[in-house]
C-alpha cells in the first residue's frame, strides 16, 4: 500500500470525486475461465464497465469514499481497454513477474492524462482474475488529476461468485467497494489521524 499523506488530507475535504472506471491494461486472465476470443474479452471489459455507472445503487462509490457528488469520465479507460489484446493478456497461469507493486502503480498513473474538472479521480486497476485460485487481485487508485501524483494505492484479493463469467467476476467490484465502506476507508482515515498525532507530538517535544 502507498500513501501521500498530505494529499489524502486534501481528499478528505474534497466533497466530489471522479469515476475513471476499471482500467484493465495491465491486467492478466488464466486461460482457464478466460479462453475468449478478442471481442468477448472486450465486451466484458465494457459490460463491466457500463455495470457500475447502470447501477449506482449497487456498486455506491459514494457511500464508500464518503462523497457526495460523483462524476464519472471512462473516456480514459475505454481507450485504453480497447487496445488490449487477448493473446497478451491471457495466460495459462498468473506468473509471480505480473504481479503489480505500488511503484508499479505510481509510475504508470502519472503517464496518463486525466480530466480536470474535479481535483481528486479514483479507478480500480486489475491486476488479475485468476480462475485456478478463484482469486481477483484489484488495485484501488486514487490521483490528483492535474499532476497524475498517486494519492493512494492498495491492492485487494477478492473472491467471485455468481452465474455467469459476467457476474462472477463482477462479484469482486462488490466486494471491493463493500470493504472500503465498511472498514477500508476508516483505516485509512485512522493511518492519516495517527500521523497528525505523532507529528504534532513530535513537536511538542521539540517546544
Amino acid at each position: 500500500m502507498y500513501m501521500n499523506e498530505n494529499l489524502f488530507i486534501d481528499f478528505l475535504n474534497s466533497k466530489e470525486i471522479l469515476w475513471l472506471g476499471i482500467n484493465f491494461q495491465k491486467a492478466r486472465f488464466t486461460k482457464q475461465g478466460f479462453d475468449f476470443s478478442q471481442e468477448i474479452l472486450q465486451h466484458y471489459f465494457h459490460d463491466w464497465n457500463l455495470m457500475i455507472i447502470n447501477d449506482q445503487k449497487k456498486y455506491d462509490i459514494r457511500m464508500s469514499f464518503r462523497k457526495p457528488v460523483m462524476q464519472y469520465d471512462l473516456s480514459q479507460v475505454t481507450k485504453i481497454n480497447k487496445s488490449i489484446r487477448a493473446s497478451k493478456a491471457i495466460c495459462q497461469h498468473i506468473d509471480i513477474k505480473d504481479v503489480l507493486t505500488d511503484e508499479t502503480i505510481c509510475a504508470y498513473m502519472p503517464t496518463l492524462s486525466y480530466p480536470t474538472n474535479t481535483k481528486y479521480a479514483l479507478s480500480i486497476l486489475v491486476e488479475s482474475f485468476d480462475s485456478s485460485t478463484k482469486t481477483a487481485a484489484l488495485w484501488i487508485v486514487i490521483v490528483k488529476t492535474d499532476t497524475g501524483e498517486v494519492t493512494l494505492c492498495e491492492k485487494f484479493l477478492k473472491s467471485p461468485s455468481g452465474l455467469g463469467a459476467r457476474n462472477y467476476w463482477a462479484r469482486t467490484f462488490y466486494n471491493l467497494l463493500y470493504d472500503i465502506k465498511s472498514a477500508s476507508f476508516l483505516r485509512w482515515e485512522n493511518m492519516v489521524q495517527n500521523q497528525i498525532d505523532a507529528n504534532q507530538a513530535q513537536t511538542d517535544i521539540n517546544k
